[in-house]
C-alpha cells in the first residue's frame, strides 16, 4: 500500500470538520471534484468507507473516525514541523556555537551578544575560547559554527571574510619608565612575558624582534593574555598584545600601553563553513557580527 497523502488527510479533516464537500472545497480553494477524488482514493487505499455521503451532511463512519483522529495528530505535526524549519532558516531560534580569543570576548563580543540577545532572543549563542589553529580545526570538525580568528594562512573549503585590524601594543608595567614608541631593542633588555609557540601572536612578536636582529628570552610564557595583563600589572615584566576595543578599558588595570616601532597589527577574521550548511540562527549572528566590523 502507497503512503497515506498529507494533502488528502487535509481534505478528509475539513470535509468531516464542515460537513460538505462543497464547503470544505470552498475552504481549501480546491475544485469539487478534487475534494471528492482525494476522499475517493483515501478509501480505496484502505479498502473501507470513510464517509456517510447523506443528503444535507456528510458525517464520518467508525472507520474514518479512527483515521481522522491520527490524521488530526499528523496534520498538527506536520505544520508544526513547516514551522520548526521556517523559524530556523529565519534565524528565530536555535544554537550558534561561536569561537573567539579571550581578549575578544572580554573587549568586544559583550557589545554583540547584546545586540544578538535583543534582535533574536530565542537564539542562544555559546562562546568557546580558542586559539587561532583549534578554532579551525573546530571549525572544520564541525563542533563550531563560526570562529573570530587571524586569517588562515589556507581557506580550504571555509568561508573567510574581514573583520578587525587591531594594534598590537607594548603592555608595560606601570613604574616603568618608557619611551613614546617601544622598539625591538628597549624591549629585549626588559623581562617578558610572552604567548607559547603554539599561537600566531608568538610568530608576529618573535618576527618584529628578528626584524632587528633580535632573539628574545621570555622570562614567562603563557596563553591568556588577561593572564599575562595581570602579570604586567604586578610588574613582572612586558608583553607584546592586541589592543582590542578602547583604550581606557586595558589602562585601567593600572598597565601602560605603548605604541610599537616599528608597529604591528593584528588582523580578525570570521571564518564560517558555506552558506548553504549554516543555521539561520547562525546566519543571524553573521549578520550582527559584520555590523561591527571597522571599516
Amino acid at each position: 500500500m502507497r503512503e497515506l497523502n498529507l494533502d488528502q488527510l487535509r481534505t478528509l479533516v475539513t470535509v468531516a470538520d464542515l460537513g460538505t464537500l462543497s464547503a470544505a472545497s470552498r475552504a481549501l480553494n480546491l475544485a469539487q471534484p478534487t475534494v471528492s477524488l482525494h476522499v475517493s482514493e483515501l478509501e480505496a487505499r484502505l479498502g473501507t468507507q470513510l464517509l456517510l455521503r447523506g443528503a444535507r451532511r456528510v458525517q464520518p463512519t467508525a472507520a474514518g473516525d479512527v483515521l481522522l483522529a491520527h490524521a488530526r495528530r499528523v496534520l498538527r505535526e506536520a505544520d508544526d514541523a513547516v514551522q520548526a524549519v521556517r523559524r530556523q532558516q529565519q534565524g528565530a531560534t536555535g544554537r550558534v556555537r561561536l569561537g573567539a580569543s579571550t581578549g575578544m570576548l572580554v573587549y568586544l563580543l559583550s557589545q554583540v551578544l547584546q545586540d544578538m540577545a535583543r534582535a533574536h532572543p530565542d537564539v542562544d549563542v555559546e562562546v568557546s575560547i580558542i586559539g587561532t589553529n583549534d578554532g579551525l580545526a573546530a571549525l572544520l570538525a564541525g563542533t563550531l559554527d563560526v570562529v573570530l580568528v587571524a586569517p588562515p594562512q589556507a581557506a580550504g573549503d571555509l568561508v573567510v571574510s574581514r573583520w578587525r585590524r587591531d594594534p598590537l601594543m607594548a603592555f608595560l608595567p606601570p613604574g616603568w619608565k618608557a619611551p613614546k614608541r617601544v622598539t625591538p631593542q628597549w624591549l629585549a633588555a626588559q623581562p617578558l612575558i610572552a604567548n607559547d609557540a603554539s599561537t600566531r601572536l608568538y610568530r608576529q612578536t618573535t618576527e618584529w624582534f628578528a626584524t632587528a636582529g633580535i632573539v628574545a628570552r621570555p622570562r614567562i610564557v603563557l596563553n591568556y593574555n588577561e593572564a599575562m595583563k595581570s602579570l604586567v600589572a604586578a610588574g613582572y615584566g612586558a608583553a607584546i598584545l592586541p589592543m582590542e576595543g578602547a583604550m581606557d578599558a586595558h589602562t585601567a588595570r593600572g598597565v601602560q600601553v605603548v605604541p610599537l616601532k616599528p608597529a604591528l597589527v593584528r588582523d580578525t577574521v570570521i571564518a564560517h563553513r558555506a552558506l548553504p550548511l549554516l543555521s539561520g540562527a547562525t546566519r543571524s549572528l553573521l549578520a550582527i557580527l559584520k555590523t561591527f566590523r571597522q571599516s
